[in-house]
């Protein structure tokens, strides 16, 4: 079969063919219905060999929405033909973490080949794609696997830090969103959806700031015009939550600078800048958090707004072969939502 491999450091990923998997005692054999593109592939593509714990080749895709192709001895819970998302990050399934659900968190992560489906272990741009154990499959229902795949990530990630500041998001708040690419809108409609806080987004792209207001934000500012003083007063002083969809210097700097005293930020992207985490640096009693996937069970409500039509992905289908040059539009910023391959 196709699939979109990773076969060397500091290099693009290339269209290979490799052996069917089949199912062992315990796993699950899915037909892959599409595989999100995220910018977190790009940075594993790009840093040096021993940055990441991860064994090359491995094939790339954390995204992954399908139906049950096979299932091995013991396997119970799912049924050929059901259609699932793929609940990304792989622990050992047994520690405390993972036994509440909080596989992103496991304790035996350094043990294992990979963090999960796409990241060390084999993911989803494939035709098929062989998860461990039907623990991590979430039922979607009649939603669109195109259009959900993305959720697994996109969608997850900023429930969860939505969720971890939810008591600060009262009325008369705010919340800004740093880079409203793929995840980001997802994250202005979850603010919209789940508290009554202004939202202010904040991107480089015109085309992007469009995107945020169609997605319910309440203020687009350009990322030029983007002072702490600017956002400040777009804010009103009420800056409860900080979403920074970058993690570039200049960005955490501008998160540091506009949340408000006894605020919360979350660092989602992956750019590798530095918080200004000092006194002074930012309003006393401000916790930061590097965030990172969330819980099976968030999943799961996440997938629940999607079918209660309070969630709509923006999503750009290419095909497998065309997924290399899909990651070098990505890179360039030409993608307006989540580029998914559909194999």
């Amino acid at each position: 079969m196709r699939a979109v491999r990773l076969t060397a450091w500091e290099r693009p990923p290339q269209l290979c063919t490799v052996p069917r998997p089949q199912p062992g005692p315990g796993e699950v054999l899915l037909r892959v219905g599409a595989a999100g593109l995220c910018h977190s592939d790009l940075h594993i593509m790009h840093w040096p060999a021993g940055s990441l714990p991860y064994d090359l080749p491995f094939t790339l895709g954390h995204e992954v929405a399908g139906a049950v192709l096979r299932v091995g001895p013991g396997v119970e819970g799912v049924s050929e033909g059901e259609r699932v998302l793929v609940y990304g990050p792989w622990g050992c399934g047994a520690c405390p973490e993972c036994s509440r659900g909080a596989e992103h968190l496991c304790r035996q992560r350094s043990s294992l080949p990979g963090v999960g489906c796409g990241l060390g272990r084999d993911g989803g741009l494939a035709e098929e794609l062989l998860v461990p154990s039907a623990r991590l499959l979430v039922p979607l229902g009649d939603l669109d696997p195109v259009a959900a795949a993305p959720l697994a990530d996109a969608g997850l990630t900023p429930y969860h830090a939505i969720r971890r500041a939810i008591t600060l998001l009262v009325p008369g708040s705010s919340a800004v969103v740093i880079g409203v690419g793929g995840l980001g809108h997802l994250a202005v409609q979850l603010l919209r959806v789940l508290s009554p806080v202004r939202v202010v987004a904040v991107d480089t792209r015109a085309a992007a700031l469009e995107h945020a207001l169609a997605a319910g934000a309440h203020v687009a500012v350009p990322a030029d015009d983007a002072t702490p003083a600017a956002l400040r007063r777009a804010t009103r002083d009420r800056a409860a939550l900080v979403l920074d969809c970058v993690g570039a210097e200049e960005t955490l700097g501008l998160a540091g600078g506009v949340v408000a005293p006894g605020g919360h930020v979350s660092i989602i992207g992956m750019a590798g800048g530095t918080f200004p985490m000092r006194r002074g640096g930012v309003p006393m009693e401000t916790p930061v958090v590097i965030t990172n996937w969330g819980t099976r069970a968030e999943l799961a409500d996440v997938v629940a707004l999607a079918q209660a039509g309070a969630l709509t992905v923006e999503v750009e289908p290419v095909h497998l072969a065309d997924v290399p040059a899909a990651y070098e539009r990505l890179e360039a910023g030409d993608v307006r939502g989540r580029l998914v391959a559909v194999p």
